[in-house]
């Protein structure tokens, strides 16, 4: 090919390469390596020589024995998550007869055994389990092997079982891992001997005749797809048409020594007893630049007859003959599906057979489909057809697509317009083939495709190609059409664990779509099998035999153990000499666990069977033995019907697993009568009284007890039971975990009904209230009917301290109770003089004993958002009405400083008459305040500007904490803003070179006044208050930096520019965000109105751009937790902000190689370093985004100011970027979250 002027030749083979690239795997050992695992290598980390499981790592496993063989006597193969591929083609190794037979003669003498494998010594461990899983699959009863013991001696992971690769490849892979294991032994030669050939390609000088040959060694064949009707077409175009090279694409020759015209052409030297053929069914679009699967007909016949495609042909028919044996099938697209196999059982170890019903089914599919062959034949195929019907050479185009509507009853524009376009371009797409009269208004078919047809399958044409080289094209000796189903040739489905029958003529069916052929395998005619073949024990070793009926044995055993385990029931014995009854039901004397037998029966036994175990167990037992199904209850044990029968089985009479069973006499136990059956059932009841405010337990409204009483006892002697003389029962049907609510009266004219009747069950409550407490119940009509809300309680502290201590009582009440009844109620009870209820309220307490906002008494518990049992004080003052706000205040942001002060106004109250009665009772006087709310922090928060609105206008609501600030408010428009001067400390002098011994080299560095040394962590004396300044908001933020340099404290700094200062947010007493652009109205930075600026000075003018990133660098200290001085470091950001942009911009501040520095940024909050390492993760180019890389986004969110510290790997291999004070600063704030949760 060298001599080849022009690449198409080159670049037809890459595209070849390209297009079958199915799933990312191409035939490079290096990537095949990658995706197969260790499948070359021999010595592997993890080997089992399990013979049955054995030695391997252990995995779940269910109790069920796997299932034995189908009717077929065939074993399919379990898919272990992704690797269909491999048992398809596993299982056409072993219906590839002689292969196994030659597999299988390869002893221990040649392999070892497994047992061996961990020895240092040991031999080939594929083969061997390759051996052991043909075994399995020829002899072991089970529905389907596992290929886990295979798959690890390849060295593949869970991950790698997981994934699905291509079958061709594996195919080229296996092959030459198995050639790799048997190099020294007498199978060495085992895959060269089957499937080994020679093609020999030729160009011959058409000037001189000299023949230049290459001879090429393959194990399988490569045929293409793509605008081929099938197989015989596809080996015509590789092995007999000829390539000339002419006009402009000529060929060197070399004994002329210049480029001349030539033929090329390529011949089948040697033929292997078996062919692999594979179909290159995967394509890559190169206009839309992805891959897609060929989905067109292609046919293939059972017999092939390759004497046309050989370079020697002088031989009998019989040497060139060969017959499909298997097939693998893909299903699905190119970017992943499923494989599955078609095998052909020429040793007849199957049992194939298909149900009459079966049959018609798939005949009478087969007819469909006869009727829509038509329809789905390759539109090429059936133009050429029709062309070379024609008497004539050409015929217009529009008489053609008459043609094919005459001939097909379907019109071009309707079958083939959507997916090939209209039909005169697809004639003209094709110019290989098709041949356009001067006009281009007729057309037909080259000479070379002027081909006559035979009939093919079920009708479908197959074109024969035309004599070449003195070769006859014998179709009598090549029978198209697939055979029907005859001794030998019956045909399977192996679909992983699956096995069915089919039929031959069912491989039709994968000639085409998305589930079609894969990959051929022919076997060669002359391949003759003895009588004994049949045996599937043939051939087979000893020891595997001898591993094989043991490990049948064994699955007969489990079997038989798991039928009986899957039959057994448990049941659970009660004998009645170790229970008494009483309180309704059975007890037992003991514990529960010992006062039970357990016995394991077969369900399938009888009664009587089962009567008799329980005698043999209890051989004391006197008297007549009645036994019971018992079932516990929470009341105890009850018994329910007897048993009887003794002649019907335990599965009969419905004795389920785990049933418990009662044995007795039938009559009585300890001497009391039983009652017996579901009418006799006792219920546990919870019954339930208001509480005294010392019973109950914190927060509880109700005592409750539990009683037993039989499902049939009246209500009325249940009233005489529970309630007292007077008293009336509740009832409540939701359970005792739901609210006491809904209960339902049990009037007079159901006291003659049964508890089980009124729906009372197990865990239902009854409520008994006396006389007192049915003040709470409405009645109506006479009658009492039910509770209108819930009934419960509060409690009340006496605050007034009138008296000696503090007293508490509990207040009866519902959700509707007013609480100015409730407050009365509690200064009786209390025992207080009754004119305190004019000058007292009731206020909530809070957990942590402080007293809220007073509860308007004209409330009612619902409308005070109470909770039932929650405590108030009864304190001193006047309660507000609904119209009143009771507000807490302070004066200045500091709480700890100043006392929390009260005050009730109206809610129509304007902010500016509330801070006048604020600081009136405060005691303050002037015009210079203004209020703040609270904010979370209890910080004073936003500021209630308004100074006209009412406090309702402004959601001021009761309870809230206003905060009484100093200042006056800026007018409208106008920012209020605090400034910080940022203080340098050790500043530099002007113009004085900075010479700093940074990791051992001496670098010039701009003489800047830049930010503390050391790490850049700005503490409290890093910042002087320099006061505060009022600007319009539509100032810029260099009439900002004016009036800042104004200030008293800002005056002594001598700077001559605004673009001399640096303008920061403060965020938490630091600087946070960087204003850009001294241009910039200030409204535009959206500040708030809590904003406070922070000015650096600097040595030179700075205006940095939106792109461009302030950073503080800092040179780690060789052999110490610490860091030189930081200095300010300028990023250009525009075009990517990325790990490996940062490093090495540093690198170069530096002036040190990329390689040889790590950096990390710190988290000053959390006393913390992340190391910011150059790896990205490798996506493909589609999916690329900067912003997956940027270091703007998580984890890192780079920002101004951020500190960057570095290390130099030359002379500092630690990579701990922590310092001492980060110890520190840790400790600290594990000893404060300490503190705190000592405290909450």
């Amino acid at each position: 090919m060298d001599g080849i002027t022009g690449d198409k030749a080159l670049a037809a083979e890459a595209a070849a390469a390209l297009s079958d690239s199915h799933c990312f795997i191409f035939l490079k050992d290096s990537l095949a390596f990658t995706i197969f695992g260790d499948l070359f290598e021999e010595e592997f980390s993890i080997i089992s020589n399990n013979h049955c499981g054995k030695g391997k790592k252990s995995k779940p496993r269910d109790f069920e024995p796997p299932a034995p063989r189908d009717f077929t006597n065939l074993s399919g193969i379990k898919n272990q998550g992704g690797t269909c591929y491999l048992n398809s083609l596993l299982q056409t190794l072993l219906f590839t007869l002689e292969f196994r037979e030659a597999l299988f003669s390869l002893g221990p003498e040649a392999l070892g055994t497994l047992d061996d494998s961990s020895k240092p010594d040991a031999k080939v461990i594929i083969p061997l389990q390759l051996q052991r899983l043909f075994a399995q699959l020829l002899l072991l009863d089970q529905q389907a092997a596992s290929t886990a013991d295979l798959t690890e001696s390849f060295g593949w992971s869970s991950h790698e079982e997981m994934r699905q690769h291509d079958v061709q490849e594996l195919n080229r892979i296996l092959f030459s891992a198995l050639e790799t294991s048997l190099v020294g032994t007498s199978g060495h030669d085992l895959i060269n001997r089957l499937y080994h050939g020679i093609v020999v390609n030729q160009i011959v000088c058409k000037e001189c005749k000299n023949i230049s040959e290459r001879q090429e060694d393959f194990l399988d064949l490569t045929v293409a797809v793509k605008g081929v009707a099938g197989l015989e077409e596809a080996l015509w175009n590789a092995y007999v048409e000829e390539e000339h090279f002419e006009n402009e694409n000529l060929y060197r020759c070399g004994a002329c020594d210049k480029l001349v015209e030539a033929s090329k052409s390529a011949k089948l030297r040697k033929l292997p007893p078996f062919l692999t053929i594979s179909l290159l069914r995967f394509n890559f679009d190169f206009e839309k630049c992805e891959r897609y699967k060929e989905t067109s007909c292609y046919t293939f016949p059972s017999q092939i007859n390759l004497r046309p495609f050989c370079e020697q042909t002088e031989m009998d028919d019989s040497e060139y003959m060969y017959e499909l044996f298997s097939v693998i099938i893909h299903k699905g697209g190119c970017y992943g599906g499923h494989y599955d196999v078609y095998v052909r059982d020429v040793d007849e170890l199957g049992n194939w057979q298909l149900q009459e019903e079966e049959d018609k089914v798939m005949e009478d599919k087969a007819l469909r489909d006869t009727e829509n062959a038509e329809e789905i034949e390759n539109p090429l195929a059936v133009l050429k057809r029709i062309l070379s019907e024609e008497e004539a050479k050409q015929i217009p185009v529009d008489q053609l697509g008459q043609k094919l509507l005459e001939k097909k009853r379907v019109s071009w524009n309707k079958k083939y317009r959507k997916q090939y376009g209209p039909l005169r371009k697809y004639l003209q797409n094709h110019p290989q083939i098709f041949q356009f009269s001067p006009d281009e208004n007729k057309v037909g078919l080259k000479e070379k495709h002027k081909l006559t047809f035979k009939s093919d399958f079920q009708g479908q044409d197959l074109q024969s190609p035309p004599q070449k080289n003195d070769v006859q094209w014998d179709s009598e000796k090549i029978p198209p059409r697939l055979k029907d189903s005859s001794a030998g040739c019956h045909w399977f489905d192996l679909n992983d664990s699956k096995v069915q029958p089919i039929k031959e003529k069912d491989i039709q069916k994968q000639f085409e779509g998305k589930e079609s052929a894969y990959m051929l395998f022919y076997r060669k005619s002359l391949l003759k099998r003895p009588p004994e073949a049949g045996n599937p024990r043939y051939k087979i070793p000893t020891h595997l035999l001898n591993e094989m009926n043991a490990a049948n044995t064994e699955l007969q055993k489990k079997r038989a153990e798991c039928d009986s385990a899957n039959n057994g029931i448990d049941l659970h014995l009660h004998l009645s000499s170790c229970y008494t009854f009483h309180n309704g039901a059975l007890h037992p004397a003991l514990s529960w666990k010992e006062n039970v037998v357990d016995l394991t029966i077969d369900r399938r036994k009888t009664l009587g069977d089962l009567r008799q175990s329980i005698f043999q167990m209890l051989e004391s037992w006197e008297g007549d033995m009645i036994l019971s199904i018992a079932k516990p209850l929470p009341a105890g044990l009850h018994l329910y019907q007897m048993l009887d029968g003794d002649e019907l089985t335990l599965d009969g009479i419905g004795l389920a697993d785990g049933a418990d069973v009662f044995v007795w006499n039938g009559k009585e136990v300890g001497g009391t009568k039983v009652m017996t059956g579901p009418d006799h059932e006792p219920v546990v009841l919870n019954v339930l009284r208001l509480a005294e405010y010392n019973e109950g337990g914190k927060g509880q409204r109700f005592t409750e007890s539990q009683h037993v009483f039989s499902c049939s006892t009246e209500l009325g002697e249940l009233h005489r039971a529970l309630a007292p003389a007077g008293g009336i029962i509740l009832k409540n049907l939701s359970g005792p975990e739901k609210e006491a609510k809904n209960w339902e009266v049990l009037v007079e004219e159901d006291m003659n009904k049964t508890v089980r009747s009124v729906g009372l069950t197990d865990g239902c409550s009854v409520l008994i209230l006396d006389s007192h407490d049915q003040s709470f119940m409405n009645v109506s009509s006479g009658n009492l009917t039910a509770f209108t809300y819930d009934i419960s309680w509060l409690q009340v502290k006496n605050f007034c301290r009138t008296g000696d201590e503090e007293k508490h009582v509990k207040i009866t009440a519902t959700i509707e109770t007013m609480m100015a009844d409730i407050k009365m109620k509690a200064i009786r009870e209390l025992q207080l003089d009754e004119e305190l209820a004019n000058a007292s309220c009731l206020r909530p307490v809070s957990g942590n004993g402080k007293l809220l906002s007073p509860v308007p008494e004209d409330y009612t518990v619902k409308e005070a958002e109470l909770k039932m049992g929650s405590l108030l004080g009864l304190c001193h003052g006047k309660a507000p009405t609904s119209t009143q706000l009771f507000l807490y205040f302070i004066v200045g942001s500091d709480h700890t400083a100043s006392p929390e002060m009260e005050i009730v106004v109206e809610e129509t109250t304007s902010v500016k008459e509330c801070l006048n009665l604020m600081l009136e009772k405060s005691g303050l006087s002037g015009d210079n305040w203004h209020l703040r709310r609270i904010d979370w922090c209890y910080e004073a928060g936003e500021a209630l500007s308004q100074e006209n609105a009412t406090l309702k206008e402004l959601n001021v609501c009761r309870g809230d904490t206003l905060v009484i600030t100093e200042g006056k408010l800026p007018p409208k428009g106008f920012l209020k803003i605090p400034v910080w001067w940022f203080k340098s400390s050790s500043p530099k002098k002007h113009e004085e070179p900075a010479q700093d011994q940074v990791n051992g080299l001496t670098c010039q560095m701009d003489a800047l006044q830049v930010s503390p040394a050391g790490e850049h962590i700005h503490t409290d004396t890093d910042l002087c208050y320099a006061g505060n300044i009022e600007i319009a908001g539509e100032a810029s933020l260099e009439d900002l930096k004016m009036q800042a340099l104004t200030l008293p404290c800002c005056q002594e700094q001598v700077v001559p520019l605004p673009s001399f200062l640096r303008a920061w947010t403060m965020d938490s007493k630091h600087p946070g965000k960087l204003l850009r652009s001294n241009k910039q109205q200030l409204n535009a930075y959206r500040l708030g109105a809590r904003v406070e600026i922070c000015i650096e000075p600097l040595q030179k003018e700075e205006n940095l751009g939106p792109h461009e990133l302030l950073l503080r660098v800092q040179m780690g200290i060789p052999g110490e937790r610490d860091y030189y001085d930081s200095t300010d470091l300028v990023w250009d950001i525009s075009k990517e902000c990325t790990a490996w942009a940062l490093r090495q911009k540093v690198a170069a501040h530096y002036c040190l190689p990329v390689e040889k520095i790590e950096i990390a940024k710190y988290f000053p909050e959390r006393f913390e370093w992340l190391p910011i390492s150059s790896w990205t993760q490798k996506i493909s180019k589609k999916k690329r985004k900067k912003k997956l890389e940027s270091l703007q986004a998580a984890p890192y969110h780079l920002k101004d100011g951020d500190v960057i510290g570095v290390k130099n790997l030359l002379l500092d291999d630690t990579k701990d970027f922590s310092t001492l004070r980060d110890d520190i600063g840790k400790e600290k704030r594990r000893q404060l979250t300490l503190e705190k949760k000592k405290r909450y």
